[in-house]
């Protein structure tokens, strides 16, 4: 007899949802700052970017699925998986905002990218947490 376990078997859904949801919330607050007038322009020593709503966009989803990926490996190897990867996710957030505050922008895109980058763990720590196997959380 074999026994399923639904909420373990939704595990790789719920944390493909979170990744699109951290880059759905990305989009949303990159036009809301668009809309305020934020330009998404970086300058430094080697030229100038403009962070478009599709690099917005597909960097989050890379960065989660690397997270995910990260995740997943831990929870192969290790008991604390968890409080292993949300450091790591919490320490990767804090050293992603370091490079906005040294490339020549305004402040409205240092404070856009800011949040941005903030949004991406809010998103995906909850997202990715692994319920107990009584569906609790």
């Amino acid at each position: 007899m074999t026994i399923s376990h639904p909420v373990i078997a939704s595990r790789p859904a719920r944390r493909a949802a979170a990744v699109v949801g951290a880059s759905a919330v990305n989009a949303v607050l990159w036009g809301a700052a668009t809309a305020f007038g934020v330009d998404f322009v970086l300058s430094d020593s080697t030229g100038t970017a403009v962070i478009t709503l599709p690099v917005a966009v597909i960097a989050t989803a890379v960065f989660g699925l690397l997270g995910w990926g990260t995740l997943a490996l831990l929870e192969r190897f290790t008991r604390h998986a968890r409080a292993v990867w949300v450091g790591l996710a919490v320490a990767v957030a804090a050293l992603s905002i370091v490079p906005i505050f040294l490339e020549q922008a305004t402040a409205g895109t240092q404070i856009a990218l800011t949040v941005l980058h903030l949004a991406v763990p809010a998103v995906l720590i909850p997202g990715f947490r692994s319920p107990s196997p009584d569906g609790r959380r």
